[in-house]
Order: C-alpha cells, then structure tokens, then sequence
C-alpha cells in the first residue's frame, strides 16, 4: 500500500462515519487501513503532516479527525473568564 491509497481508504471511510463522530482512535484507523500498528503509524502522521487528519488530545486520550471537521477547541467549553 502506498501513501495515496491510504489517503484514500481514510478519507472515504471517515467520511461515511461523519454523521455519527468526527473523532477516531489510533486503532480504528490502523483496522481502516488493514495493517499492523507501525506500518499505519507511518501513514497516519504523514496524513497529519500534510494536513489531510488533524491530531486531538484530551490529556488522557488521543484522537485523530479529518482536518476541520467536528467540534474545535473553543467551542468545547475552553472558554477564557
């Protein structure tokens, strides 16, 4: 698999599951892609590298989403008093 067609895979498939939640753990991706945890790994902060899946963090958890889709930063109750 090159780096073009997990694109691909990722994308069409984080799309279809939009509706229902715009955040995915590691692991959902790495079944998305069909591969073990180092190969996805590769391509996964290469689609973070060029901006396609964005990168959250809760602290405790860490999540990837497509680029500007779901709730932002500011709009989950991080507001300044």
């Amino acid at each position: 698999m090159d780096q073009a067609e997990a694109v691909e895979k990722i994308v069409t498939a984080l799309k279809k599951k939009a509706k229902s939640k715009s955040k995915f753990y590691f692991n959902d991706l790495a079944k998305i892609l069909g591969e073990k945890p180092r190969p996805a790994k590769k391509f996964i902060n290469q689609m973070v590298t060029d901006e396609i899946l964005e990168y959250w963090s809760s602290g405790s958890t860490s999540m990837y989403g497509l680029k500007g889709a779901g709730k932002q930063a500011h709009g989950e109750g991080e507001e300044e008093e």
